[in-house]
């Protein structure tokens, strides 16, 4: 091919705009590099340089603004074999700087433009993170409060393998981009160009002053040696094929029949056994994450679909309060609570949390507390229970619950719990939990 540009969309920037250069170097050493059409992949992003996608014919994926590189990454890791180039301009460059560090330090076959003209051009002239702090732009004096980045020296601490900055008026830019094509591994160039839309109406910068300004900077032409390791797609899949051992996959099949089991005739007990949403108010320490995975897989042991959600924990060392789940014969595809038919209520701190749910609650619902436990008015069918009497540790109130609800065929059965937890526990804490399981589901 004697040009890789777009013939019904063809480069439109404004007049004098470094990026009409740059598109015309990107063209250039495409052809140089003779790679297919249908192999090359240009990532984009928002503003001038999230026209680039345009451009060309070849694929092309435009996304949201800074996020151009995530795209970039998961292409190039489902398919080695693309060649992947990313055009984002300072403006992306600040929004995604996780995403560029990141890049960095993965060393994915990437290429990275950086179309750097100092301000955010298609919005108005806002200043950048690569703004001169001297620099006159559309957002008053907030460029003064801060200091510029440079993305280089920033790019070689966080890992890049291939770093170049120079003028995009350079004449040996098209070169520059088929090195940094040709290197297997990260690599950016950041171009320094001209927005004369916006900034340089205010703002003295010609190329001549560009060429000063590279000069003065850091120089960065090419391979970074203390940054040179295995690309990341191929130190990844040698180390994936190198793993010999796998956890195990835990299979439920389908042991029992739930409404054999129970006999129901009724047609609107019936309606309402076949969606079962349970809801255990506790607090960290009390395992409610474990015995809601037990009722889970005792659900599934019985063909029904089940789902958990969990409040979050702020601290690893300290546990949910809350556990959602629901148990279903029909698919889930809403996995939020909204009538619950069972509560158990074993602390203070998960009833403070769910407060405002007692008051919705239906006489049919069943809300299990423990003896201790202060909970709102409500219209639910109220038992207590005194685990402290039973001598159960209140590690395992929330255990020792199910044993309640199982013992009645409140949404599972003893038959489907005791499989659950001899699935999933060892012998010895099987034997503890069944003999904690008894102790209330005979009450």
């Amino acid at each position: 091919m004697d040009s890789f540009l777009n013939t019904k969309r063809p480069p439109v920037f404004c007049p004098g705009c470094t990026h009409e250069r740059i598109t015309k170097a990107l063209d250039t050493a495409l052809v140089k590099l003779d790679i297919p059409a249908d192999k090359t992949v240009i990532v984009s992003d928002i503003g001038c340089s999230g026209l680039f996608d345009t451009f060309f014919d070849v694929h092309a994926l435009h996304g949201l603004h800074g996020r151009a590189l995530t795209y970039a990454a998961g292409l190039k890791l489902a398919d080695p074999e693309l060649n992947v180039i990313v055009t984002m301009g300072d403006g992306g460059l600040g929004i995604g700087g996780a995403h560029v560090l990141a890049a960095c330090r993965k060393n994915l076959d990437l290429t990275l433009i950086i179309l750097n003209n100092f301000n955010f051009g298609m919005t108005g002239g806002q200043y950048s993170v690569t703004t001169p702090s001297d620099a006159v732009v559309g957002s008053e004096f907030l460029n003064q409060a801060e200091i510029p980045i440079d993305i280089c020296s920033v790019a070689k601490s966080a890992g890049a393998t291939w770093i170049n900055r120079c003028s995009g008026h350079d004449s040996e830019l098209s070169n520059i981009m088929c090195q940094a094509m040709q290197h297997k591994g990260f690599s950016v160039v950041e171009t320094l160009g001209m927005c004369t839309g916006r900034y340089t109406k205010r703002n003295a910068l010609t190329p001549k002053v560009i060429d000063d300004m590279v000069e003065r900077l850091p120089s960065y032409k090419g391979i970074v040696e203390q940054n040179q390791r295995p690309e990341y797609g191929d130190q990844y899949r040698k180390l994936a094929s190198e793993k010999t051992s796998f956890p195990e996959l835990f299979k439920v099949e389908k042991m029992f029949d739930l409404e054999k089991r129970l006999d129901i005739k009724d047609q609107t007990a019936l309606e309402n056994h076949r969606r079962q949403e349970i809801v255990i108010l506790g607090s960290a320490g009390m395992r409610i994450v474990t015995a809601g995975d037990m009722v889970c897989y005792a659900a599934i042991s019985a063909g029904l679909n089940a789902s958990m959600k969990n409040d979050y924990n702020i601290t690893v060392l300290r546990g949910q309060s809350v556990s959602e789940l629901i148990l279903s014969y029909d698919k889930i595809g809403y996995a939020g609570i909204e009538s619950p038919t069972i509560v158990i209520a074993i602390s203070d701190e998960g009833v403070q949390r769910r407060k405002a749910m007692f008051a919705q609650l239906e006489p049919s619902t069943l809300l299990l507390k423990e003896k201790s436990v202060d909970i709102p008015e409500t219209c639910a069918k109220v038992v207590e229970i005194d685990f402290k009497e039973l001598k159960i540790k209140k590690q395992d109130w929330a255990l020792a619950s199910l044993g309640f609800i199982a013992a009645r065929g409140q949404g599972i059965t003893m038959e489907m719990l005791d499989f659950a937890l001899k699935s999933r526990f060892k012998p010895a804490l099987y034997e503890s939990a069944m003999e904690t399981v008894k102790k209330v589901a005979s009450i």
